[in-house]
């Protein structure tokens, strides 16, 4: 293991360890996410089984009052971006607001801060096929951050996404899942 394998991890316990859930179902998963960490020296890596933690950003446009989504080419849904960590990232925040950049072409997006640094919003486990379709599935822990796109940010394609959309907080797709809709709630409570 390597110097930014401990690093990251070392982040992640930390960032988890003060961050305080909404409600007693996030705090659980805080929790989860911690012993996860505790057990799997290697929790923050893809190769990591039968889970592993992986960062993610809602893009928000506060002036336009839409959120970016992707449509993810594996899941078949709108979602917000984020993927797994990479060695590069020194933490979850990096690693979160990466992804946010990668996949919306946005290349000055913020994380939103508590008390000056980034600090998630939200945790949500799911299960996934991320090492294909003939694998077992394994579980993402994700990380959850509000990116913050300046006004009249304009997206773009990447090739990890078969469509990207703005859309209206009150117009999300039909197709939209329930974790992705509660992020958006999050997201206008804590811009409000």
């Amino acid at each position: 293991m390597t110097i930014a394998d401990t690093s990251l991890h070392a982040d992640a316990v930390r960032t988890l360890g003060s961050w305080v859930g909404a409600d007693a179902g996030q705090q659980r998963l805080r929790q989860d996410y911690l012993d996860h960490l505790a057990a799997h020296p290697d929790g923050m890596w893809r190769a990591c089984r039968p889970a592993h933690l992986t960062a993610s950003a809602l893009v928000l446009d506060r002036a336009g009052g839409r959120v970016l989504l992707t449509l993810h080419p594996k899941v078949g849904r709108w979602l917000q971006m984020g993927g797994h960590c990479e060695p590069g990232d020194l933490d979850l925040a990096a690693a979160a607001l990466r992804e946010a950049v990668e996949e919306s072409g946005i290349p000055d997006l913020t994380l939103l801060t508590v008390d000056g640094r980034p600090a998630p919003v939200k945790l949500d486990r799911h299960a996934v096929r991320c090492a294909g379709k003939d694998q077992p599935e394994n579980t993402h822990l994700d990380v959850q951050y509000l990116a913050l796109a300046p006004a009249g940010a304009e997206a773009l394609i990447s090739e990890e996404s078969l469509d990207l959309r703005w859309f209206d907080l009150d117009g999300l797709p039909g197709s939209t899942d329930d974790s992705v809709r509660e992020l958006v709630a999050i997201a206008r409570r804590l811009t409000a």
